[in-house]
């Protein structure tokens, strides 16, 4: 029996994963964080367009960059949720204050977590913990739907459980909802509880867990159209101011939105037509 049993353990240490090596944080400034197995994985090139290039959120540009200011050097920071209107920059923002940051002598780490994985988060603050870098962990499109237990992994972020969350390491996430529950699963709850406020409370109090709440509305006209002036500026494509509108507004019309994204989305269009490479 000892000897089967000898084998069985040497069999599961075969096939078990090897001890994941220390990351060289070195190798980049940003990473992907992947599991199955684990690992970091370096981004040679952080897709993203300079801060300045970012029009409409002048309030909530410098509240973020304060707050990530802070936490490079070392002061106490807040998590934060970025929420509102798809394709207002949300995301981008987060990546453009990485890097502004950096040209200020503070830089720090970023790693992009995806909302499926966070149930391995608590592997990755582990492993970041024990790092003398300062990290900024950023999860995009951040949400739950009905039956998604992933929430819970979330406050081990927020929270960091007894330990606390790591020192050098700060929380972005995106959203295009204040709330990160969908009411009508918060609804449900609420029906179904024998008391209906406590069931309740651990949904819509997960936003409550972040520090900062910035919200991301919809471009007036005059933003939209003065993103793509910026964008055609500083890319040298040159357009009559007349020609440019038009052409905008049109372009607008046929998707039904105005945001910073339809603004690129046009932008990219134009470029392509006179030849200019971004």
């Amino acid at each position: 029996m000892k000897k089967r049993l000898k084998r069985i353990a040497e069999a599961l240490e075969r096939i078990a994963p090897a001890p994941m090596a220390a990351p060289d944080f070195d190798a980049a400034d940003a990473f992907v964080w992947h599991v199955d197995p684990d690992r970091l994985e370096p981004v040679d090139k952080v897709n993203r367009i300079a801060l300045d290039l970012l029009i409409g959120v002048d309030r909530t540009r410098d509240t973020l960059l304060a707050n990530t200011l802070q936490f490079a050097q070392g002061l106490p920071a807040n998590n934060a949720l970025l929420w509102g209107s798809r394709g207002m920059g949300k995301s981008s923002i987060v990546k453009a204050i990485h890097a502004e940051i950096a040209t200020r002598g503070h830089p720090v780490k970023m790693v992009e977590l995806q909302r499926e994985d966070l149930p391995s988060v608590s592997r990755l603050m582990n492993l970041l913990r024990g790092s003398g870098h300062r990290f900024l962990l950023f999860c995009d499109d951040l949400s739950f739907s009905h039956d998604d237990q992933h929430y819970k992994s979330l406050k081990a972020v927020l929270d960091g459980g007894i330990e606390g969350r790591p020192d050098n390491v700060v929380f972005y996430a995106t959203s295009n909802r204040r709330h990160l529950m969908p009411r009508d699963m918060i609804e449900n709850e609420r029906s179904n509880a024998i008391n209906p406020s406590e069931a309740v409370e651990e949904k819509v109090s997960l936003s409550d867990r972040f520090g900062l709440w910035l919200g991301f509305h919809p471009c007036t006209q005059d933003e939209y159209l003065a993103m793509i002036r910026g964008y055609c500026d500083a890319y040298g494509v040159a357009v009559e101011d007349d020609v440019l509108r038009a052409e905008a507004i049109e372009w607008q019309a046929t998707r039904g939105a105005r945001s910073g994204r339809v603004a690129w989305q046009y932008f990219t269009d134009l470029a392509g037509r006179q030849g200019v490479r971004i």
